[in-house]
C-alpha cells in the first residue's frame, strides 16, 4: 500500500452535515481497503476566491495508506459530490529522509 495525502474542501454547513460528509469518506477509504493514519481538520477559512457561489470552505487533511484502486474510488465520489468544493489527492513521498541525507553528502566533496 502507498502513502497519500487527500485534501478536500466542504461547502459551508452547520457541523452535524459537515461532519457527515467527512465521515462518508473515511468510511469509503476504510470500506475499500485503505487505512486512516491521521485526519486533520483544518476548519473553516475564508477562500482566496469564489468557488461555487461561497466564499468560505471547511478544510479537511487526511493522511491515507491504500491502493490506487481505492484512491481512484475516493476521486470518483468526491468529483460527483456536491457538498465538496474542491479536492486534491496528492501520493506522499516515503523516502524523503534517505534523498536528504545524501544531498549533502554529495555537496561536501
Amino acid at each position: 500500500m502507498k502513502k497519500y495525502e487527500v485534501i478536500f474542501i466542504v461547502k459551508p454547513m452547520e457541523e452535524e452535515p459537515t461532519n457527515a460528509v467527512i465521515e462518508k469518506f473515511t468510511k469509503l477509504i476504510t470500506n475499500n481497503g485503505g487505512t486512516i493514519e491521521k485526519e486533520d481538520r483544518w476548519g473553516k477559512k475564508r477562500l482566496a476566491y469564489e468557488i461555487k457561489k461561497c466564499t468560505e470552505g471547511y478544510y479537511c487533511l487526511l493522511y491515507v495508506n491504500c491502493e490506487a484502486a481505492c484512491v481512484n474510488e475516493v476521486d470518483r465520489v468526491m468529483k460527483i459530490t456536491d457538498d465538496i468544493l474542491k479536492h486534491m489527492i496528492v501520493k506522499s513521498e516515503e523516502d524523503e529522509a534517505p534523498a536528504e541525507a545524501a544531498a549533502p553528502a554529495a555537496s561536501e566533496e
